[in-house]
C-alpha cells in the first residue's frame, strides 16, 4: 500500500465516523427494521469505500453522496426482494417473536423516538425517504432535490405538505 492508499483509507474512516449514525438513521427510517437497516448500512459503506477514489467533494457533500448510495442500495434490495418473493414465498423467514424488545433496545441505542417511529410507519416509502433525507441525514433541500431529480421549490413544498400530514398523526 502506498502513501496515497493510506491517506484514502484515513480520509474514508473519518467520513465513516462522521456519517455512520446519519446514514443508519436514514436507512432505518426507510425500512423500519433493525437488522435490515444494519445490513443496508453496511452495504452502503462497503460500496462507498470501493468507490471512494471516484468521490469528488466538489460535487456533493460526503453525507449527500452516502445517502445517494444508501438510497440506491435500498431500491436494489427492494427490487431483488420483490423478484425473490415472486419466485417463491416458501422461503420467507419466520417473524421474530419478541421483536418489540429488539426495537426498544434499538431505539435507545440510536435515539429514535417511538412516537416518531409510529408516525413513520404510517407514511409511504417515498414520504419516509424524503423525511429521512431532510431530518435524519440533515441533507439540504437543494441536494435532496438533486437526488430526487426535482426542482428545489417542489422539494420544499413536498416537505411542507409532509410535515402537515405528520402533525395529524401526533396526538
Amino acid at each position: 500500500m502506498n502513501m496515497t492508499d493510506a491517506s484514502v483509507k484515513l480520509d474514508f474512516s473519518m467520513v465513516y465516523e462522521e456519517n455512520f449514525k446519519y446514514i443508519y438513521n436514514f436507512v432505518y427510517m426507510h425500512v423500519l427494521h433493525k437488522e435490515t437497516a444494519e445490513d443496508i448500512t453496511s452495504d452502503t459503506f462497503m460500496k462507498a469505500l470501493d468507490a471512494y477514489d471516484r468521490y469528488d467533494p466538489k460535487l456533493s457533500a460526503a453525507r449527500t453522496w452516502l445517502c445517494t448510495i444508501a438510497r440506491n442500495t435500498i431500491i436494489n434490495r427492494q427490487t431483488s426482494a420483490a423478484v425473490r418473493y415472486e419466485q417463491s414465498s416458501d422461503e420467507l423467514p419466520e417473524p421474530v417473536e419478541n421483536d418489540n424488545d429488539l426495537i426498544g433496545d434499538h431505539l435507545k441505542q440510536y435515539n429514535i423516538n417511538r412516537e416518531v417511529e409510529n408516525i413513520l410507519s404510517k407514511l409511504t416509502q417515498d414520504e419516509r425517504e424524503l423525511i429521512s433525507m431532510r431530518y435524519a441525514a440533515d441533507i439540504p433541500v437543494k441536494d435532496i432535490a438533486a437526488i430526487l431529480g426535482i426542482a428545489p421549490k417542489a422539494c420544499t413544498e413536498r416537505i411542507r405538505r409532509l410535515l402537515t400530514k405528520c402533525r395529524k398523526y401526533v396526538g
